[in-house]
């Protein structure tokens, strides 16, 4: 699982690893769950056959998926509730991930590092993972909207994760005796795929990045 991850901070990265622009306006880089971050995702408009659509866009929504199918008097329940990550093993039949899974609304959160906490000294080391090669991270997600309490559309997106206890990394990681689990990095090359892949395509993305690919760098402080 992944709670914390940090943002871009260059707004020309956006552009040259996930060909979009940044909006004037960034959010806080410092991500934790509940806080508006970024996600790139290919804009609803763009069956409309309208050439003004861009082939990606890039949004600003809460990190924490609420269902578009979460009535006004669950909206309370909803936003409680830890919905930061998705098991994709299950996400197809929650409630909570299943319409936007269902509708295919992929999304990319782009990001320079996630963490991660290192307990096996007994004591909890936030660790950050970041590319070996020093290019941002493109986690797999999920986006979708629902109306607030005002009634107004709000969006929201969540990081996809699969089973980690074979991983060279990530097995290190969390709880002794729990089930290891990590967020869904693309390579590069599948960035425009998962934009566009339908929901029974989904599960052909959902794969391990590789360990050497990545660094672990303890950040006790």
């Amino acid at each position: 699982m992944c709670s914390h991850y940090q943002g871009i901070k260059k707004r020309e990265q956006l552009e040259k690893y996930f060909r979009t622009r940044g909006i004037p306006l960034p959010p806080n880089w410092d991500m934790w769950p509940r806080r508006l971050g970024e996600f790139v995702r290919r804009p609803p408009e763009w069956d409309s056959g309208d050439e003004a659509v861009p082939e990606r866009e890039v949004e600003i929504g809460r990190w924490g998926l609420i269902s578009g199918m979460t009535r006004p008097e669950g909206l309370a329940r909803a936003e409680k509730l830890s919905t930061f990550n998705a098991r994709s093993e299950t996400a197809a039949k929650s409630f909570t991930f299943g319409n936007a899974w269902r509708r295919g609304q992929h999304c990319i959160v782009p990001a320079e590092a996630i963490y991660e906490p290192d307990r096996r000294s007994g004591k909890v080391v936030p660790t950050r993972f970041a590319r070996a090669d020093g290019a941002p991270l493109g986690i797999a997600g999920l986006w979708d909207r629902y109306k607030d309490a005002a009634g107004n559309w709000q969006i929201s997106y969540t990081m996809l994760t699969i089973n980690a206890d074979a991983h060279p990394l990530f097995k290190e990681y969390h709880r002794t005796g729990e089930e290891k689990r990590m967020v869904v990095i693309l390579p590069d090359g599948a960035y425009g795929d998962w934009l566009t892949a339908g929901p029974d395509e989904s599960r052909d993305f959902l794969v391990p990045y590789p360990a050497d690919a990545l660094v672990a760098t303890p950040e006790p402080k």
